[in-house]
C-alpha cells in the first residue's frame, strides 16, 4: 500500500479528512521550501502538493503565477525540487509528497530518468496538469511501476467517459476542480460540488479531493463534509507573500492549523 493509501485509509478510520495544502518548490526562494514543507506538516498538512515551476503555467492563476515566475528567476528546476524532496525524506518518512505541474520540464527530463529519480527521491504522487489520461498511457504504466501514484484532474465539465477513463489511467485519489476557471479564484458553488462527488466516488473507485477556490476556513469545512479531501493553495502562497521571508513558516502553520482546527469540526 502506497504512502498516499496509507494516508487516506488512516484518516478514514479516524473519521478525519485529509488537508492537502499546496506550495511552490522554490517560491520564494530554494532555501525556505524545506522549511515551509515542515511547517505544513505541523499545521495539520496530511499530504504535500509541492509545486513545480513553469513559465507557462495555464490552469493558475496570479498568484501561484508569480510563485512559479519567483522561484523560476532563483533557478528553480525539476532536479532540483526533487533535491527537496529528498532533504525532507530524510527527517519524514510517513508524508506523502505529490508533485504537481506540467508536461514539459518532465518530458525535457526524459520519462524514464523521471520515473526513476522521483522515486527515489521519495515522490509519492505525480499530477500533471496537461497530460488528459487518454494520453498518457505510457506515463501512468512508468509512474505505477515506480510506485507513484499519477493523480489526475476531473472538472464540471468531465463526462462519463473520462470519470472512467481516470479510474483506469490514475491511482491514489481524484482532483476535482472545483469550478470551471483558474486557480485561486473567487466563485465556488458548494452546491454544485455536493452534487457531483458521490457520482465521481462511485465511478472511479478511489478518494476525491476538492481544489480550486477554497480560500478559507469555513468553506475548507463545508468542503470535507462532501469530499475525502481539501486542497488549498493560492490563499497559502498568498501569506507567504503577505509578510517577510524569515516569517513565512509560522505564517503558514498558523493559517493552516485554523484550516485544519475547522475540518475537524472546532471553530474555523
Amino acid at each position: 500500500m502506497s504512502r498516499i493509501q496509507t494516508t487516506f485509509s488512516a484518516l478514514e478510520k479516524q473519521g478525519r479528512k485529509a488537508l492537502i495544502p499546496f506550495i511552490t518548490a522554490g517560491d520564494p526562494n530554494p532555501e525556505l521550501t524545506l522549511p515551509l514543507m515542515r511547517a505544513l506538516v505541523a499545521g495539520g498538512a496530511d499530504i504535500i502538493e509541492l509545486g513545480v515551476p513553469f513559465s507557462d503555467p495555464m490552469a493558475d492563476g496570479p498568484t501561484i503565477q508569480r510563485a512559479s515566475e519567483r522561484a523560476l528567476a532563483q533557478g528553480m528546476s525539476l532536479r532540483k525540487v526533487l533535491a527537496i524532496v529528498r532533504e525532507f525524506r530524510k527527517e519524514n518518512a510517513s508524508t506523502p509528497v505529490v508533485l504537481m505541474g506540467y508536461a514539459n520540464p518532465v518530458e525535457a527530463y526524459g520519462l524514464e530518468g523521471f520515473a526513476r529519480d522521483a522515486s527515489d527521491s521519495g515522490i509519492d504522487g505525480v499530477l500533471i496538469v496537461d497530460y488528459p489520461p487518454e494520453e498518457c498511457i505510457e506515463f501512468s504504466a512508468a509512474m505505477k511501476s515506480a510506485g507513484i501514484d499519477p493523480v489526475f484532474l476531473l472538472a464540471p465539465t468531465s463526462t462519463e467517459q473520462r470519470y472512467a477513463e481516470v479510474a483506469e489511467a490514475g491511482s491514489g485519489y481524484i482532483y476535482y476542480v472545483s469550478l470551471k476557471g483558474v486557480t485561486g479564484s473567487a466563485t465556488l458553488d458548494l452546491d454544485e460540488v455536493a452534487r457531483r462527488i458521490p457520482a465521481i466516488r462511485a465511478k472511479v473507485g478511489m478518494p476525491v479531493g476538492v481544489g480550486f477556490g477554497i480560500r478559507d476556513a469555513a468553506t475548507a469545512a463545508r468542503i470535507a463534509t462532501m469530499a475525502d479531501a481539501v486542497v488549498i493553495g493560492s490563499r497559502i502562497i498568498e501569506e507567504i507573500e503577505n509578510g517577510t521571508v524569515e516569517e513565512a513558516p509560522a505564517r503558514v502553520t498558523r493559517l493552516l492549523s485554523g484550516i485544519r482546527a475547522a475540518m475537524d469540526g472546532g471553530n474555523p
